[in-house]
């Protein structure tokens, strides 16, 4: 008699954590790959609408919230192999070294249609990783998704089924959601579906430091989240966070935890950003991350006392990258900023946020007070580079040789590793590069001893040449490298 074990693991974690973890360990089975494939579709997103507030004397209830809402809202399954090594628990129900190598697993969460063609936004952590993206509808139907592009850097994903005329979600402009609102969390935690909970919104740019900053996978955190009281779960990542229009003011992303399930506090990304970045996903393939050139800080008693400011409001900057939009555009240290456009700033997500609606290229004015004075400034944004530009996923893709991404080095990176020319490995597959040693964050500087000073030399150089070759450089902490092969 052949027996079945299901495994279910409950981890006691601490503090913050991500709500799409309904994980567990499924028997061996053939798992189609869905490749990650960029596409530029006519489809055009709802514009954010103006959200006018209702006042609680006016809601009766949230069956028309929740009914709007629960046709638009998906449950997400992935599945993945996932490595283990020398794990006695795993062990016991596999086998001696069952646990070694890969098991199939599976991950669920929850998804918003925002288009009627099948456009779907979710976290980046539902579908990370994933082989297969299964989506299932309220009325049980179920397709295969798409990967159509991920920004770990909001920890949001834009995915696609092969479907017409669907429900979908329209945006709210989550700007002019208030402290004390009433929300809906719309979501599939435990794997429950279309479950609705409500609650208010308790406070806006949240910065819990959820999101890991990773400079060699290009990932630069964006949090600035929407905080409620609606109660949500593991299987709620992804799902929507509405007003008692109907209307998408969120993503739930994490909860504050010392269990893994709901205690009291959860968090969503705030719709405004989600807009931008998956029209930037279906538009550029990548997200159009736009900087002002600045370091800054809350702004806080002791910087009051310290400089005589006249209040705690706004943003200091307390430093300037050169030639960046900040600096070209006349911003000095210690100024104060106040606004981001017409949008008042308080605190650095709050600016953070602002700023993340923007693209490289775009104009936009902040309001600063130097000394007891107020002044608008204009300022041209950039990306991470120091260019207006915005960059296209084909662009990145045309630099990319021998298994490896390319890119530019900026002028402050430059300036940091007291180096006149290089250029920066951002990605690195199996391939001959990486048999030679080379690994992600190396910066070539010469090429059988000639000087490269950009992407397309590289490429150009590596498709080229024939024969043994020397690649000198330096790593990000000044260490030096050199290493050789044959093409």
């Amino acid at each position: 008699m052949k027996t079945t074990f299901k495994i279910v693991t409950a981890g006691i974690v601490g503090g913050i954590v991500s709500l799409g973890i309904n994980q567990y360990i499924t028997p061996a089975k053939e798992t189609k790959i869905v490749e990650k494939i960029i596409e530029t579709p006519k489809t055009v997103f709802s514009t954010p609408v103006n959200y006018n507030s209702t006042s609680t004397t006016e809601i009766k209830d949230f069956t028309f919230a929740a009914k709007k809402t629960v046709n638009t809202v998906v449950h997400i399954k992935t599945e993945y192999n996932q490595s283990y090594s020398n794990d006695p628990y795993l062990d016991f129900f596999w086998g001696p070294r069952g646990s070694r190598g890969a098991r199939p697993m599976v991950a669920t969460g929850s998804g918003v249609i925002i288009s009627k063609d099948g456009y779907i936004v979710t976290n980046n952590h539902v579908i990370e990783d994933a082989d297969k993206v299964e989506v299932s509808f309220n009325d049980e139907r179920t397709f295969t998704a798409k990967i159509i592009g991920t920004d770990p850097s909001t920890d949001l994903a834009l995915i696609k089924i092969e479907a017409d005329d669907l429900e979908f979600t329209t945006f709210a402009n989550s700007d002019n959601v208030k402290v004390g609102e009433w929300v809906l969390a719309v979501g599939n935690p435990f794997n429950l579906t279309s479950t609705v909970t409500a609650g208010i919104v308790s406070a806006k740019a949240r910065n819990i430091n959820l999101l890991k900053q990773n400079t060699k996978k290009e990932v630069f955190p964006l949090e600035s989240f929407i905080q409620t009281d609606a109660a949500v779960n593991p299987g709620n990542s992804g799902g929507a966070l509405v007003n008692p229009q109907g209307e998408l003011v969120g993503i739930n992303t994490a909860i504050a935890s010392k269990t893994g399930s709901y205690t009291g506090y959860s968090f969503a990304v705030p719709s405004n950003i989600v807009q931008k970045v998956t029209e930037d996903l279906l538009t550029y393939g990548i997200v159009q991350r736009a900087f002002i050139g600045v370091s800054i800080q809350n702004v806080n008693q002791k910087l009051v006392d310290k400089l005589g400011l006249k209040d705690l409001k706004g943003v200091m900057v307390n430093g300037l990258a050169e030639g960046g939009a900040a600096h070209l555009a006349g911003i000095q240290e210690n100024d104060i900023i106040l606004k981001v456009g017409n949008v008042s700033v308080n605190n650095v997500p709050q600016l953070q946020e602002q700023i993340g609606k923007f693209r490289p290229g775009d104009k936009v004015n902040l309001t600063v007070r130097r000394e007891d004075e107020e002044s608008i400034f204009t300022l041209e944004l950039r990306n991470k580079e120091g260019k207006t530009s915005v960059i296209k996923k084909e662009d990145i893709n045309k630099f990319t040789a021998l298994g490896a991404s390319f890119r530019s080095l900026t002028a402050n990176e430059l300036k940091d590793l007291k180096i006149r020319n290089g250029v920066k490995i951002t990605a690195i597959k199996p391939g001959k590069l990486r048999s030679a040693g080379v690994t992600e964050g190396f910066i070539i500087i010469k090429l059988d001893q000639r000087i490269v000073k950009s992407p397309e030399e590289v490429v150009t150089f590596f498709n080229t040449q024939k024969g043994g070759i020397l690649v000198e450089g330096i790593y990000e902490n000044g260490m030096k490298g050199y290493f050789g092969f044959g093409l």
